[in-house]
């Protein structure tokens, strides 16, 4: 009985998790966490500087409690749990907001049509022929919302690959579908020897330029307008794919792996980082739930497993390939052209 009792709680908690998701997303909507670390407030007054009603607000604080991203001390005053102040403060670099900004505004309710989608196998976000990217970037207001949660979610597995890749052998890199430049800025500030392009569509010159700028890289990390379905990809020591591949069809991905090799030196190494779905297919969730997605957001986008994108570095002629896993639940799969 406790069994069936455990299970059928399990069955209630994964059928009413987006009361949770909900709860986060409306908190950094709100800004409250940023909020909170500038200074402690008790329910009262954080309510007040949120502008929210009183009615909901002791139970929208204590929820957050309960969850614990934020805790609360013995006056009654509400403080950031420390991880939360690391990554949900938005005055700090180390922001990863932009990802549930993204969420909140955009997918949330995209999700709720997954019914549909999964029926008609036709995505939710606007296309405009195979391209959902226009849409975004025709909208200021989308195309900031888009570009910061990009480097949200790329910030963590960024950080990991300046570090574990052996970056001291190479001196150039680019960095396909770069938006504002996570990647080449996270390399290049952890490795001064290291010069870097971000290539990417026109519209996102002037986000990449902004971020890099206020890093303090604009010397070693410049933007190449370009369209990878028409151009050839500029030429570097190492050439990365960081959450990029997902987006499209098997003959993208092969194409895109094709023009990458043509574009590296012998001995230049190819970087694909992603949510990476199993090889067995029934232990990376948050990989699967990324494959889903590319199914509400594009037309003919679809996740992969490691093996997967293995074999098709090896078939466009990459030798030594590994696979590494990074944290965030991504992984990097490393390929070198002979």
């Amino acid at each position: 009985m406790k069994k069936d009792s455990t299970f059928a709680e399990r069955l209630f908690e994964i059928g009413s998790s987006y009361r949770r998701a909900r709860v986060l997303l409306s908190a950094v909507e709100l800004d409250l966490f940023s909020t909170l670390a500038v200074a402690p407030l008790d329910a009262t007054g954080l309510a007040s500087r949120l502008g929210i009603a009183p009615r909901g607000a002791r139970d929208f604080f204590d929820t957050l409690v309960a969850l614990h991203l934020l805790t609360r001390d013995a006056e009654g005053r509400y403080h950031n749990a420390p991880d939360c102040d690391r990554y949900l403060d938005r005055a700090k670099s180390t922001y990863l907001g932009g990802s549930f900004e993204q969420y909140s505004r955009r997918e949330y309710d995209m999700w709720g049509a997954l019914t549909e989608a999964l029926k008609t196998g036709k995505p939710r976000a606007e296309i405009h022929g195979q391209d959902h990217f226009k849409s975004l970037y025709d909208d200021a207001a989308r195309s900031e919302t888009f570009v910061n949660a990009m480097t949200a979610g790329s910030l963590v597995a960024a950080q990991a690959i300046a570090e574990r890749f052996p970056w001291r052998d190479y001196t150039t890199l680019c960095d396909i579908g770069t938006s504002q430049g996570c990647l080449p800025a996270q390399v290049a500030r952890a490795h001064p020897h290291v010069s870097a392009i971000g290539f990417d569509l026109p519209p996102l010159r002037q986000a990449f330029e902004s971020y890099v700028r206020d890093a303090g890289l604009d010397k070693r990390l410049r933007f190449v307008a370009g369209d990878f379905f028409r151009d050839r990809l500029p030429a570097a020591d190492v050439i990365v794919f960081g959450r990029i591949l997902h987006n499209w069809d098997l003959a993208t991905k092969t194409m895109l792996l094709q023009k990458a090799y043509d574009a590296l030196p012998p001995g230049g190494a190819a970087l694909v980082y992603d949510l990476l779905i199993d090889d067995d297919r029934f232990a990376e969730v948050s990989a699967l739930l990324s494959s889903l997605n590319m199914l509400l957001w594009t037309a003919t986008g679809f996740g992969y497993s490691g093996a997967d994108c293995v074999g098709w570095m090896r078939k466009v002629g990459f030798v030594r390939i590994r696979v590494e896993k990074l944290p965030g639940g991504h992984s990097m799969i490393v390929g070198h052209r002979a």
